[in-house]
């Protein structure tokens, strides 16, 4: 029996290109067996579940990138670069008024991937481990050195994408027997070593939990070997990779409104390309 499944990267900003993507499976009633996201994958996942293509549009072109968001402006409201608290707080569920609650009614079957510092591993949320507090969403986009632990049921949470920046290996874990991949870099991209300053500062600021300066560390090569399982996925048929077409140089902190717009728009345009390709594929 078929299990397809969806995979969404994370990226920051750069997410604003899964916004646009998953605004056109939203448009083309497709839906999937099971979901995996990570970091800003995880929020694009569950807006895309419960059809909120309004509010996913506004985080891509406008919340993601406002200055009390990111920032000196974040640096001071809350003590680091990135404002993970407002943007969830005070903006998704105040100002938006974005709920999961419809995804626990449904019992939707997706899961979202966090790095719990306490295990030094990333670890997979279900429905039935979240709440409307959206802490587990919140956790897995809380950059390490630039935002703030997440404490969620005893547990500290950071960035699933520590590890597992492209959650394949846990959709196939789960059974899926086909998958749409959906990642926020292009063709060249080229993923470096962590700096020298960065691994120092994993290593003080997260002195406690020796793991994941380790992790890492060796972050760049598990990148690679996720890319390597998605390629073998296509090459046998099992995976279709939707990546953007076009590099439209946004950084995971910088971008502005216009090149927010054009990555979204891309999105989908990559998409509605690939239209033919991604029906039959589906089939089932």
């Amino acid at each position: 029996m078929e299990k397809i499944g969806l995979v969404l990267e994370g990226g920051g900003i750069r997410g604003a290109y899964t916004a646009g993507a998953v605004k056109w499976l939203n448009d083309n009633n497709i839906t999937f067996d099971y979901g995996v996201g990570i970091s800003s994958g995880s929020v694009y996942l569950a807006l895309y579940w419960q059809g909120e293509t309004k509010i996913a549009y506004d985080l891509a072109t406008k919340y993601s990138i406002a200055p009390d968001i990111v920032g000196l402006k974040a640096l001071f409201k809350e003590g680091h670069f990135v404002a993970y608290n407002h943007l969830f707080n005070d903006v998704l569920k105040k100002e938006a008024h974005m709920t999961i609650q419809p995804l626990l009614d449904q019992k939707a079957n997706i899961e979202v991937g966090c790095y719990v510092l306490d295990e030094g591993k990333t670890v997979y949320y279900g429905i039935d481990e979240m709440d409307d507090s959206m802490h587990v969403l919140l956790g897995s986009c809380a950059l390490p050195i630039a935002s703030a632990i997440v404490n969620y049921r005893g547990k500290k949470l950071l960035d699933g994408g520590i590890t597992k920046m492209i959650p394949i290996e846990r959709a196939l874990e789960q059974g899926c027997t086909k998958t749409l991949i959906i990642t926020t870099k292009p063709k060249d991209y080229v993923r470096k070593p962590a700096s020298k300053i960065v691994e120092f500062l994993m290593r003080i600021i997260y002195h406690k939990y020796p793991q994941i300066a380790k992790d890492y560390h060796v972050r760049h090569l598990n990148y690679y070997h996720q890319v390597e399982i998605i390629n073998q996925q296509v090459e046998q048929g099992k995976a279709l990779h939707i990546l953007p077409s076009q590099n439209i140089k946004v950084s995971r902190y910088k971008g502005d409104v216009e090149k927010t717009k054009a990555l979204y728009e891309l999105g989908y345009n990559d998409m509605e390309a690939r239209r033919e390709e991604i029906l039959k594929f589906l089939q089932k």
